[in-house]
């Protein structure tokens, strides 16, 4: 589907302005990046960046679209004839999906004519934002999960097919093995998992030949859903047998088991455990689902659950908690004179003043472990010598500093280009190779950073010239 029109009204109202003044060919240099982690988190994950790619290749206003906003009476001819040729020419340097971010550090940076760098922006906040938030929560869920497999089964309660679709996508990336989403699946080529209904449990006389007729047209999927009646005395003795029959007919494959969806999970996980090991079942999964989260999971491990593969649904496709990801697009420099000049927009609040000028991020690592020590946000030009000694600090509170010694760190920059001059040079990658990244990337995290209560902080520091830049443009800015 074209999304060209999917876009907040002023973008097109500021380009007819840039249009009409002769301002809309000067260059550039907007940064998208957020200001907190969700759900009060140590980290992010960045997601989304292949349907901002799909984007930005197809934007084409239709003469459909040219004729519906000529019927709002507010555009100018000659402005709806410049959009009929309109496509992006300019720069997008991002860093690549399933890269672990923080909050402050533009996470993508877009060069061009401003009547084109404006106009994307609200498509690509939407994009990022979303999929950023949920690859996000997913990646919680997976570490509260300890190396058991989580199923994103979230469907049929995502505020919609698109976040339904594009939310799975994330959280594959984010770490989940599977999806309940057939279309998903289909689309992005990742794993798709799912049972059976209630209602097929119902639809027999009795449980027993529900569950019989299940494992004989699905032996290769055979996780039975044993809470329709009585979990434990009925449901899983009902599954025992079952496993016992298919298991006399040498049907019995890996990756059998029951799913739980109701009761007190320790409990009746523990008890499920007893009675399959006592049945010589020892390798069936226990499955459970309903409205499970990070701290649900993390709660029932505490507890000694028996439970090893988590169907986590609505709190993960609508990051319930934490609902929006809360990603800005900003002016960072502008043509002037022939030459990009940094732009800065000044705030009361402290964290909402931007970081002028054209921008990259140093990733510092320690070089025994391969865990991030900081990150150092610096202007485009500037390089790290690792044979040198290095002073970070915190911006905000200049006296808290960190120096990393010559040969003890490592540094690597996080922007790759996307887009140069209109074109794509990304080359593409599947989900599941970006989810294999996205775990690498999350290896290079250390434990505290991890943790869902009070996480500790990753110093996001700013280059002694950005630095300076900074506080003398905030110092011009006061005086007029």
């Amino acid at each position: 589907m074209n999304i060209t029109m999917l876009t907040d009204f002023y973008e097109l109202t500021m380009m007819q302005g840039y249009f009409k003044t002769g301002e809309g060919h000067k260059n550039a240099v907007f940064d998208l990046f957020y200001r907190n982690n969700p759900c009060n988190g140590g980290y992010s994950i960045c997601a989304g960046l292949q349907q901002v790619v799909d984007y930005i290749q197809e934007i084409n206003f239709s003469s459909d679209d040219i004729e519906y906003l000529r019927g709002l009476h507010i555009f100018d001819d000659d402005f709806l004839e410049y959009l009929n040729d309109f496509k992006f020419t300019g720069d997008i340097f991002a860093v690549p999906e399933g890269t672990v971010i923080f909050p402050g550090e533009p996470i993508l940076r877009v060069s061009a004519p401003i009547i084109e760098a404006q106009f994307i922006e609200t498509a690509l906040l939407n994009i990022i934002n979303h999929q950023s938030l949920i690859a996000t929560k997913a990646s919680r869920v997976v570490w509260a999960a300890h190396g058991d497999k989580v199923l994103e089964f979230g469907l049929r309660r995502a505020q919609g097919p698109d976040a339904g679709l594009f939310g799975a996508r994330a959280a594959v990336i984010g770490g989940c093995f599977a999806t309940s989403n057939t279309l998903a699946s289909k689309m992005f080529g990742v794993p798709v998992r799912g049972t059976h209904a209630h209602s097929w449990v119902m639809n027999f006389d009795n449980e027993i030949d529900a569950f019989r007729k299940y494992a004989e047209i699905f032996p290769l999927n055979c996780i039975l859903l044993v809470d329709t009646y009585d979990t434990l005395r009925s449901g899983v003795p009902n599954a025992v047998k079952v496993f016992s029959e298919l298991r006399e007919k040498g049907k019995l494959f890996d990756g059998y088991g029951v799913r739980l969806d109701s009761g007190d999970f320790s409990y009746i996980s523990e008890k499920t455990r007893e009675i399959l090991d006592e049945a010589g079942f020892s390798d069936a999964v226990i499955c459970a689902s309903s409205d499970l989260d990070e701290y649900i999971i993390t709660s029932l491990k505490q507890q000694g659950t028996a439970i090893n593969v988590w169907g986590v649904g609505t709190n993960l496709i609508t990051s319930k908690d934490c609902p929006a990801f809360g990603g800005v697009y900003k002016l960072a420099a502008e043509e002037s004179g022939g030459k990009l000049k940094p732009k800065i927009k000044i705030s009361e609040n402290s964290d909402k003043i931007t970081n002028p000028g054209v921008k990259k991020i140093f990733r510092l690592y320690d070089k025994n472990t391969g865990k991030i020590k900081a990150d150092l946000i610096a202007l485009d030009h500037e390089k790290i010598d690792e044979n040198k000694d290095i002073t970070i600090f915190d911006p905000l509170a200049v006296w808290k500093n960190m120096t990393l010694k010559a040969g003890r760190f490592f540094v690597r920059e996080l922007f790759i280009p996307v887009f140069l001059k209109g074109k794509l040079v990304m080359e593409e990658k599947s989900v599941m190779e970006i989810q294999k990244y996205c775990m690498e990337e999350t290896a290079t995290l250390w434990p505290e950073y991890k943790r869902l209560v009070n996480p500790h902080i990753l110093p996001v520091d700013l280059s002694d010239e950005l630095f300076e830049l900074k506080k003398k443009m905030i110092r011009l800015e006061r005086k007029s």
